[in-house]
């Protein structure tokens, strides 16, 4: 049943346009604006226009800003170096290097992607094009359980969920804006993918394109299937959708002052709410992963570390799914960052001669190398947009929603691709 509230504002409307077509004699002449709207409304026309923009949006957001983040990469990495050098004590040298410097390289190497993020936003914005696209959009992912301003952030998933939950600040009602988040972990960033192609082309050779497909195509399913199924659940998300009632503002000119303070006020939020966590956090990993000091030779020995025990701790729970306590450090340490699963994996693995490829091919078989793939997909976020999602909701409770949701689903789906996968033998 159609809300109330949408069907007053539609007679409410209705009279408008009456009273205006009694008092105005004529016609009234068609601006640039009319026209505009006429092709970036239009019903064939506006979604396609809609995804050529956000592409080079994306495109703008992610290679632009990349030389920058591979400075600052490579910055921290330089610094990294100079401090193993230079410090005597080996025990500080890696914390220096492997802690400090890696702890801050890995806030500071989203700063460039989230500031142009901002920055194309606000172009969008300024103009009043941002308005049209959530209008466009909106049908159809009311349909499916979300809200039409929640196709931006979702789409910026594909290259980072940091964006894609950022973005979701564009949403004005709290109970679509937090669905959003939740939901934006399921988008497979570009993190997760080396992991894809590691897996995808060790295994499945000339099927690898359509392995590493399949998990885009199992994100976009869960995020939606979530959606639907948090809006039927919890109650919370019961007390309806806000009606999308927009009055399209006139285009404009933006300025670049405005954009620039548009970027500067979003984007320094990251650095101020999120970037103390993800820090903590890292210098957590590094403890993990370098001790007992002895027994790891300084960090070198990943497999004799806390971080490996934890992972033969766990590994029974992770057999009926085929991973060993290797891929469970790998998966560990990727809570992290995602790319940290492949370098784990080429340590534990590759470690003693022959390619990773040939390693990775020895220990996974089709069906449990697909069951890591969508377990890499689903589970737990990596700690930087685990942070931010805190720091945008300021909410423990759909913080840890957000986890052990993902966990259960990443089990669920990684546990029914190994039964399919023995069914089919």
């Amino acid at each position: 049943m159609e809300d109330l509230s949408i069907q007053i504002i539609e007679k409410r409307y209705e009279a408008i346009r009456h009273i205006v077509s009694r008092v105005l004699r004529g016609r009234r002449p068609i601006t640039l604006s009319d026209l505009l709207d006429r092709v970036f409304l239009h019903k064939a026309l506006g979604i396609p226009i809609f995804l050529s923009l956000l592409w080079a949006l994306f495109k703008f957001t992610f290679e632009v800003s990349a030389p920058l983040s591979d400075l600052v990469d490579l910055f921290f990495s330089w610094l990294a170096g100079l401090a193993e050098e230079a410090i005597a004590n080996p025990r500080l040298a890696s914390f220096v290097a492997d802690g400090l410097c890696a702890g801050f390289g890995s806030v500071l190497v989203f700063i460039p992607p989230i500031f142009f993020l901002f920055f194309g936003l606000a172009i969008l914005e300024d103009t009043g094009y941002l308005a049209r696209a959530t209008f466009v959009m909106d049908r159809l992912l009311y349909r499916l359980g979300l809200h039409g301003r929640s196709f931006i952030p979702l789409l910026l998933g594909f290259g980072c969920n940091i964006a894609s939950v950022m973005a979701a600040r564009t949403i004005d009602r709290e109970e679509d804006r937090v669905l959003t988040i939740m939901v934006s972990p399921f988008i497979s960033c570009s993190a997760r993918l080396p992991i894809y192609v590691l897996i995808g082309g060790a295994i499945f050779g000339a099927y690898a394109a359509a392995a590493v497909f399949s998990m885009y195509v199992l994100g976009i399913f869960m995020a939606i299937g979530t959606a639907l199924l948090f809006r039927t659940v919890i109650p919370f998300f019961r007390r309806g959708r806000g009606a999308l009632i927009l009055e399209l503002p006139m285009y404009a000119r933006p300025t670049l002052r405005s954009l620039l303070a548009h970027m500067y006020e979003r984007g320094v939020l990251f650095i101020r709410k999120a970037g103390t966590i993800i820090f903590g956090a890292m210098l957590f990993i590094w403890f993990l992963a370098t001790h007992p000091w002895a027994a790891t030779s300084g960090g070198q020995l990943v497999e004799n570390s806390y971080a490996a025990m934890i992972g033969r701790a766990l590994e029974p729970f992770f057999r009926p799914l085929g991973f060993d306590w290797r891929a469970v450090v790998a998966l560990l340490l990727g809570f992290i960052a995602k790319e940290i699963v492949v370098e784990t994996l080429g340590i534990l693995l590759g470690g003693a001669g022959g390619s990773l490829s040939e390693a990775v091919a020895s220990s996974f078989t089709p069906v449990t190398g697909l069951a890591f793939m969508a377990f890499t997909l689903l589970y737990m976020p990596c700690v930087a947009t685990l942070a931010t999602i805190y720091s945008e909701t300021n909410s423990l409770k759909w913080t840890l929603i957000t986890v052990f949701y993902g966990l259960l689903m990443a089990y669920l789906v990684a546990y029914l691709i190994v039964l399919a996968g023995l069914a089919f033998a």
